[in-house]
């Protein structure tokens, strides 16, 4: 008798993030960890949640470009970032530490 192969998969955080709550908690989480790369992956991994098409209309930015610069390689500008936390719905603050 055959054993049954269990089929997996890989994790994809952007299938957990539902809300608009979800989203700006993941992002504050990979900002405390303080890793530039962690947090432009972050914000791919919303973007995608989202919809990377809208956001690319939403940003006027090309949506290719959008994966690259938002991958954990990726080196967006400033103000790409800005416009995407824009576009997402999210802002960005400070806090004293």
């Amino acid at each position: 008798m055959k054993k049954a192969k269990t089929k997996t998969r890989p994790y994809d955080p952007a299938e957990y993030l539902k809300t608009n709550k979800d989203m700006a908690a993941y992002l504050e989480a990979a900002l405390e960890e303080g890793d530039p790369a962690l947090i432009t992956h972050a914000l791919g991994v919303i973007a995608r949640a989202k919809g990377m098409a809208q956001l690319a209309r939403d940003t006027g930015l090309g949506r290719e470009n959008l994966y690259k610069a938002l991958s954990s390689e990726g080196n967006p500008e400033f103000a790409t970032v800005l416009k995407v936390m824009r576009a997402l719905g999210l802002k960005l603050h400070a806090d004293a530490a």
